[in-house]
C-alpha cells in the first residue's frame, strides 16, 4: 500500500518543443512514496519527454513541476563504446556525491554493490557489460539508479527487449523495490497487461493531449484502451490460484484474413 507522502507533483504541466504542436498540456499529476504508476501512449505521444520533466532534465513549457527529491532516470539501454565493468557502471549513478574532480571512494564502491545484491547481481561486479544479455543489462542500470540513493525511479520501457522471462524478472524487480526500499516508481510501457501486473496507478496519455490519469483499476478498461490505441481490445480474466488477474488482449486485423484463409 502507498504511503501519504506526496514526492513529486506537477500542476497543469505542459510541454512542447515549438510551442505549435504539445505533448502534453495542463497536466496534474502526484507520485507518492511506494507507488508504482504505469505511462501509457501510441508511439511519438511524449511518454518519454514526460519522463524527462519527471526527471528534472527537461522544464516545463507551463505549468509547474515540483520535485520534492532525488531522482534516477533508467533509459531503455545502455549505450557506450568501452568494456564497462558492471561495477563500473553502477558507480556512475553516484556522481551527483563525489566532487568534480574526485574518484570513487569506500562508501560509493559500498553503495555499488548493495544496490547490485537488491538486484541480485553482485556476483556480476567484474563482468563486462557487454557480456551480458539485455536482460541483465536492464537490471544493472536499475543498480545504476539505486546506487543514487534516489526515492523515485524514472524507466523509459524497461521491459520493452526483452523476452517474456526477462519482463517478468524486471517487473517483479519494481515490486519489490518499491516496497522493500520505499521507493516511488515510474515506467513507460506500450504494454497494457505490464501495468495491470504491477502499477498503483496508470496515466493514458490519449490524442490531441488528453490524458487519464488515476487508479489503475478506474483507467485500465476495454473503453479507455481502445482510444488510446485505435484497435479494438478485451480484457479477459484469470484465476491463477492466487486470486483473478485481468489481461488485455487486442484484437488485429490480420484475424479477418485469417478467417478468410481457413473458412
Amino acid at each position: 500500500m502507498a504511503c501519504d507522502r506526496a514526492v513529486l507533483h506537477l500542476d497543469k504541466a505542459g510541454h512542447s518543443y515549438d510551442g505549435k504542436r504539445w505533448q502534453f498540456h495542463a497536466l496534474d499529476f502526484e507520485l507518492r512514496a511506494r507507488e508504482i504508476t504505469a505511462i501509457l501512449g501510441p508511439n511519438g505521444r511524449g511518454k518519454s519527454t514526460l519522463l524527462r520533466v519527471l526527471a528534472g532534465l527537461l522544464t516545463p513549457t507551463s505549468g509547474i513541476a515540483k520535485i520534492n527529491t532525488r531522482t534516477g532516470f533508467v533509459p531503455q539501454e545502455f549505450v557506450g563504446s568501452f568494456p564497462y565493468s558492471v561495477l563500473d557502471i553502477v558507480l556512475m549513478g553516484r556522481a551527483r556525491h563525489i566532487t568534480l574532480f574526485g574518484t570513487p571512494g569506500v562508501a560509493d564502491v559500498e553503495k555499488s554493490m548493495h544496490a547490485l545484491e537488491a538486484i541480485g547481481m553482485a556476483d556480476y561486479a567484474s563482468r563486462s557489460i557487454g557480456s551480458l544479455s539485455g536482460g541483465e543489462r536492464q537490471l544493472v542500470l536499475i543498480a545504476r539508479a539505486l546506487a543514487g540513493d534516489n526515492d523515485v525511479l524514472l524507466l523509459d520501457e524497461p521491459a520493452s527487449a526483452l523476452d517474456l522471462k526477462n519482463q517478468d524478472i524486471v517487473l517483479s524487480l519494481l515490486g519489490r523495490l518499491a516496497d522493500s526500499q520505499n521507493l516511488a516508481i515510474v515506467f513507460t510501457t506500450h504494454q497494457p497487461n505490464h501495468a495491470t501486473a504491477i502499477s498503483d496507478k496508470v496515466l493514458l496519455m490519449l490524442p490531441d493531449t488528453r490524458t487519464l490519469f488515476g487508479s489503475t483499476d478506474a483507467v485500465m478498461t476495454e473503453a479507455s484502451l481502445e482510444v488510446l490505441y485505435g484497435v479494438p481490445v478485451r480484457a479477459v480474466r484469470l484465476d491463477d490460484n492466487q486470486g483473478d488477474e485481468t489481461a488485455f488482449l487486442p484484437l488485429f486485423r490480420q484475424r479477418a484474413r485469417s478467417a478468410t484463409i481457413h473458412g
